[in-house]
């Protein structure tokens, strides 16, 4: 079993889902990519995401159940995402792990895994 399936046992997914809503919290106001998230589905949003979290790191399978395979990349592509954009959703998510106390036995890991699939996303230079 790799280290990512077995944060959310770790971690908890309480907190992790309260992770997810304090980074929507800043998202919501950010001039940078809050105007990529849907404005009329702040919640699915928050929902979706959380669900994703949970998922990966060892948790329920909802995410799965309601909507398939991740492919995140492709669910992406319409969103124009470079650098100053992933290193902004980093800097947000960096942030809402610090507010919900996120342990620093796993923060490396957590941190680590949304770095790739930040880096994963950019479509641009």
């Amino acid at each position: 079993m790799d280290e990512i399936s077995t944060l959310c046992a770790q971690v908890g997914e309480t907190k992790l889902r309260d992770m997810v809503t304090a980074f929507y919290r800043r998202v919501r106001v950010d001039d940078l990519i809050g105007p990529m998230y849907p404005a009329d589905d702040w919640e699915g949003a928050e929902k979706r995401l959380a669900d994703f979290i949970v998922y990966r790191f060892g948790g329920p399978q909802t995410y799965i159940e309601e909507r398939g395979h991740p492919r995140l990349r492709g669910r992406h592509l319409p969103f124009s995402i470079g650098e100053a954009e992933r290193d902004r959703w980093m800097k947000l998510m960096g942030e809402a792990m610090q507010e919900v106390e996120i342990p620093p036995t796993e923060a490396p890991a957590i941190g680590a895994f949304f770095g790739q699939v930040a880096d994963m996303m950019r479509n641009r230079e």
